[in-house]
């Protein structure tokens, strides 16, 4: 297997490839000058693009190399990882598959600061150090980017549970606030890789199956065509499972194409699209008693409300996404990225409290100008560009009668529209220093009305900014194979507008964004000729009006700002390659420990006449540490072990609750058969094998103390993958 990273040569340096984003805008009731004008801004730099050239080559790693030698893509910086004034970890594809192959979350969790939850099979939260504070469910203050176009959209929503890691060839995870180049966030950055590099056939076909515990099955099945103009790949996939727990079954259907066609030498168009639909049932969560009890329970029904079972509660997903992406040089120095996308997404919602439809179109749009130089061992890339987000929802909320929808509540109709322009400079001073300075200018204004309520007047306008959000980094080549950085950055989030109108159904208008500045140092690179290579990193977040969960007595979500909080940690990351030695039996040995460190504290804090200051910060985990061992034989054998600690985990902003640390050991083991034509991998594998009772997904502040979310015990799986 191989990871494959894009780059865009310019003279003999590079022309960034950094993911564009540019959807379209729609008007909505939003001021139609400014509608009109970033369309005809954005129709510009497409038909300026057409008439631009550009060259594109693939680097292609194998999966046994060094990070040494891999060039990051984050922040346009087109560096070897070591180089990178900030801390980027990257999952390649064998990381990606080194489980079950059948979700995120096992190979998002061996990276140090990541915490990616799964409630019940199909609900994912992700958290970048420690941002899981404002995630009942979903994901927030994070960016996610799928190649060249935003997953997340301008309200918030990263529907990150319709992507299949079988359709992805790496992933980057920028840790730390990324405003400066990516608009709203506070977390972090994540970046999607598909694969879109030549095979090494023109046809390449590829199958797969696999089965396991609780009613687990899944299939997959792909073509990649590739010639020296164009290459295509299509993936298919069907997913499904009974789930642990009473009431969290899942299936979910993908289809996904993306393309390359190179229109000249130094002109290349990209086309992605994907139509996803999914299905699972949400169990809800337990107290400590109920989770002693019985875990596979899902929440019972009470004198007053009626349980997960009772109302049928389940999240139905289909959407649909359409994305472009020209890449142009017009001049050996002097170049452009432009993407647009558009995405539909129906939502369905019967929950335990109400049953809510939605209706959500959004529309992209990112444009990147660089321009770059190479004099005398001094080398600039600046760029400077936007990024517009629109977003058009229409919300009906009913009551939820066993599982159909019942009486109206409210029926609402809202306008998200994001915005920012950013710039950056890249400079590299003789051999040893490199130096990064960017900034961005973010706004976001929101559009509400709420057609069922006569008594106020509508529409009513929220905005949010307009905030600068710099950043500045640098590092130094101590030597040739390691390297000090540092960065200084300030983070930007707004509200989502899950949050500025939660599930009690009342908006709050007062509401802010939260920021904050982030400190960081580190050490990255490689010892003992490439064999250990190591990234360890120091990091101080002051983050204030900080976004936190409550809930109201029926267990309703609504959002507070928390005053602020401090997040200082230490990661070390640690991969050892004992043995690379085709000629042995065991040839490739790798062992590898991810450690985490998060003392994370709230620092001003008060509701009402509760003041919450100096406690822990809710919902992370104050430890972590993630250990593998990788082999391989002359044979093709191969296995996989992961063992998984997680301290305990503060469940309510009062301190006063907490998940009890776990010990999570997995194992996935195999056989490759290489054969002239086609080549074949049959693999079994299992997960908790100490058959842990832990809760992978907490509900913080949850009301009824029903926080826990009980994970699978000790499960097993199989399967076999093809290709010719």
């Amino acid at each position: 297997m191989k990871l494959y990273l894009r780059r865009t040569l310019v003279l003999s340096d590079y022309v960034s490839t950094k993911a564009l984003t540019v959807k379209k805008y729609s008007t909505g009731n939003h001021s139609p000058a400014v509608i009109k004008t970033a369309m005809l801004f954005l129709c510009a730099l497409l038909s300026m693009a057409s008439f631009a050239q550009n060259t594109d080559s693939t680097i292609v790693l194998s999966d046994s190399s060094s990070l040494q030698n891999v060039t990051v893509t984050a922040f346009s910086s087109r560096l070897k990882w070591k180089d990178v004034p900030a801390s980027i970890a990257l999952l390649s594809k064998k990381n990606l598959l080194r489980f079950d192959g059948n979700s995120l979350v096992p190979a998002m969790n061996t990276v140090p600061g990541i915490r990616m939850e799964e409630r019940s099979p199909g609900s994912y939260r992700l958290s970048v150090r420690g941002s899981l504070l404002r995630s009942p469910f979903g994901i927030r203050n994070i960016k996610i980017y799928w190649d060249d176009v935003p997953l997340t959209d301008a309200a918030g929503n990263t529907y990150l549970n319709l992507i299949d890691v079988n359709n992805l060839q790496s992933v980057e995870i920028v840790k730390g606030p990324a405003s400066s180049f990516y608009g709203a966030n506070t977390g972090g950055a994540v970046i999607l890789h598909s694969d879109d590099s030549k095979p090494d056939k023109k046809n390449v076909f590829n199958a797969g199956l696999t089965g396991g515990s609780f009613g687990l099955f899944s299939e997959q099945a792909g073509w990649r065509y590739g010639d020296k103009k164009f290459v295509s790949n299509l993936q298919q996939s069907h997913l499904e499972s009974d789930g642990y727990r009473q009431q969290s079954a899942l299936k979910r259907d993908v289809i996904k194409w993306n393309s390359r066609w190179n229109i000249s030498s130094k002109e290349t168009l990209a086309l992605q699209g994907f139509y996803a639909k999914l299905n699972y049932e949400t169990p809800g969560g337990l107290t400590q008693a109920q989770l002693d009890l019985d875990p596979k329970q899902a929440r019972p029904s009470t004198a007053t409300v009626p349980g997960a079972i009772a109302q049928k509660a389940e999240v139905n997903n289909e959407t649909a996404l359409a994305a472009a992406t020209l890449r142009s040089a017009f001049t050996t120095n002097f170049g452009n990225i432009t993407s647009v996308v558009i995405n539909k997404t129906d939502f369905q919602n019967p929950a335990i409290l109400n049953y809510e439809r939605r209706k959500e179109w959004n529309y992209s749009g990112r444009t990147d100008f660089h321009y770059g130089i190479k004099r005398n061992g001094f080398t600039l890339d600046a760029n400077a560009g936007a990024e517009v987000q629109y977003n058009d929802s229409y919300i009906r909320v009913y009551g939820n009668k066993g599982g159909v929808q019942d009486t109206t509540q409210y029926k609402d109709k809202v306008h998200v529209t994001q915005y920012f322009l950013f710039a950056q400079v890249n400079m590299q001073v003789g051999n040893k220093l490199f130096l990064q300075a960017g900034a961005s200018r973010n706004e976001v204004r929101y559009w509400y009305n709420r057609t069922t309520d006569n008594t106020q007047v509508y529409p009513k306008i929220k905005n949010a900014g307009p905030t600068v959000s710099p950043r500045f980094g640098a590092s130094y080549s101590i030597t040739k194979d390691v390297s000090f950085y540092t960065n200084i950055s300030k983070g930007f989030s707004p509200p989502a507008l899950s949050e500025v109108r939660p599930s009690t159904g009342i908006i709050n208008y007062e509401l802010q964004p939260e920021y904050g500045w982030n400190y960081e140092s580190g050490l990255k690179g490689a010892i003992l000729k490439n064999r250990l290579e190591y990234n360890a990193s120091f990091y101080y977040f002051n983050l204030k009006n900080a976004i936190v969960r409550r809930t109201d007595d029926n267990g309703a979500d609504y959002f507070v700002n928390a005053g602020s909080t401090i997040q200082k940690g230490v990661e070390v990351w640690l991969n050892g390659h004992v043995i690379s030695n085709k000629n042995h039996l065991i040839t490739s040995l790798n062992v590898w420990n991810s450690f985490t460190y998060q003392p994370y504290r709230f620092n001003e804090y008060v509701i009402g006449s509760t003041d919450y200051s100096g406690n822990k910060l809710t919902g992370v985990p104050r430890t972590v540490n993630v250990s593998g061992i990788d082999i391989k034989t002359k044979h093709h054998y191969y296995a996989n072990i992961t063992f998984n600690y997680t301290s305990s985990i503060v469940l309510n902003d009062a301190n006063t609750a907490s998940a009890k640390p776990y010990h999570l050991l997995q194992l996935k083991l195999g056989r490759a058969f290489i054969f002239s034509k086609y080549s074949l991998d049959v693999f079994a594998g299992a997960d908790n094998l100490l058959n842990e009772v832990y809760s992978l997904g907490n509900d913080i502040n949850a009301a009824g103390s029903r926080y826990f979310n009980a994970a699978p015990s000790r499960n097993y799986y199989g399967g076999i993958k093809i290709q010719f």
